[in-house]
């Protein structure tokens, strides 16, 4: 799929498309077509606020996928990332043992420390204990 064609299915949607979007993510669960859908989920919570309280819920699901959208669906959003949403969905996904959580952590971080590397830093050293070494070196990539 191209960013056109994503950006195009994108303006379609509506909230009630999020149940749909919920089941692709656990039904068709790797990375690749989850590392989409975030992308696709983030553009409808952008668009509708009133959405971020299921994304909060998926942050603390029992599902790797869906914490995994809920972390990644920001990315590439720079100065309009919702800052207090992100670090309430990465504290909650702190001390993961799981590869996919903790590398969407460090993409999340990595990619906000492009607009805001102070809170980044800031974000990693009063949370570097509980934070997996995987994440770290993700996340301090442009530090």
């Amino acid at each position: 799929m191209t960013a056109n064609y994503l950006k195009a299915m994108q303006s379609y949607l509506t909230e009630n498309d999020l149940p749909k979007l919920e089941r692709l993510v656990v039904t068709k669960s790797w990375w690749d077509t989850v590392d989409i859908l975030d992308r696709v989920v983030g553009s409808l919570v952008y668009d509708r606020p009133e959405l971020e309280e299921i994304i909060l819920k998926w942050s603390l699901s029992d599902n790797i996928w869906l914490r995994r959208v809920a972390i990644d669906h920001q990315l590439l959003r720079k100065e309009k990332t919702n800052v207090q949403l992100m670090e309430k969905i990465l504290l909650h996904n702190l001390n993961q043992t799981e590869f996919f959580i903790n590398k969407a952590i460090g993409w999340a971080l990595r990619d906000y420390s492009k607009t805001n590397p102070a809170w980044v830093a800031g974000f990693i050293e009063k949370n570097k204990e509980r934070m997996a070494d995987l994440s770290i070196k993700e996340a301090s990539k442009y530090l």
